[in-house]
């Protein structure tokens, strides 16, 4: 199986532009149903998860969304309250960022608080992905801990970052998170986001996720690669396949 072959389908196709409209939206899960098979999710802000649920009704497309985005606050009511809303508008997968600045200061229990409220919202039938945007966080030793908090508050998916920061994923940060998802016995998932630009980029965060948890572990359930285009570039090479 090709490289694109393989990554399609862990696929989170994103669009979070401040500038989408519905008809964009609609246009992008028109190419989401493509000839060479369906990525894993389309993830769009909140009041575009509607369209997208109408739009992909009748796939297997998850739809998901974001909330306490992108600047990571610590209001608790706010993430509860935005996560609520999103649920009922139709996200079955929640992309929340951590409140990684009081988590830098020293706030860890308030930064676990509201990952707790997120958690609880969402319950054991919509998936939690916790957004630690190590790009900001940097030190090595926050990421490790900023892992470790998600996945003792019971998240889903250890994602990288937003993709609005200055620095989005990188192989050092994914190392760090794989390390932690892998020493818990590899039940977290995990997410590469923020500039994945090409194929290459892709192949780097799977071959680190593959060497520590092995090739049978890389499914939707548990990888996923968030990207918008990235999947022009997946499309591309499979046009171009034999």
């Amino acid at each position: 199986m090709s490289l694109a072959a393989r990554l399609l389908p862990l696929l989170d196709l994103t669009s979070l532009g401040e500038d989408d409209t519905p008809a964009r939206i609609r246009a992008l899960c028109a190419s989401a149903r493509g000839p060479h098979g369906l990525p894993a999710a389309l993830c769009v802000y909140p009041e575009h998860v509607t369209t997208v649920r109408e739009a992909m009704a009748g796939t297997p497309v998850k739809v998901a969304t974001v909330v306490n985005f992108p600047d990571g606050g610590d209001d608790a009511a706010r993430i509860a309250r935005e996560t609520r809303r999103a649920i009922a508008a139709g996200a079955g997968e929640i992309d929340m960022v951590l409140p990684w600045r009081a988590l830098c200061v020293g706030q860890a229990t308030l930064a676990r608080y509201c990952v707790d409220i997120a958690r609880g919202v969402c319950g054991p039938g919509v998936t939690l992905k916790l957004i630690l945007e190590t790009g900001s966080i940097a030190d090595p030793a926050l990421i490790r801990q900023a892992c470790d908090l998600g996945l003792d508050a019971g998240v889903d998916f250890l994602k990288t970052s937003t993709g609005k920061a200055a620095t989005g994923a990188t192989p050092e940060a994914a190392a760090v998170m794989l390390d932690a998802i892998a020493e818990r016995g590899g039940r977290c998932g995990f997410k590469a986001a923020g500039r994945i630009r090409t194929l290459e980029d892709a192949r780097i965060h799977l071959d680190l996720a593959e060497a520590r948890l092995g090739a049978a572990w890389i499914t939707p359930a548990h990888f996923r690669i968030g990207a918008s285009s990235l999947f022009g570039v997946i499309t591309a090479a499979l046009e171009v396949a034999p």
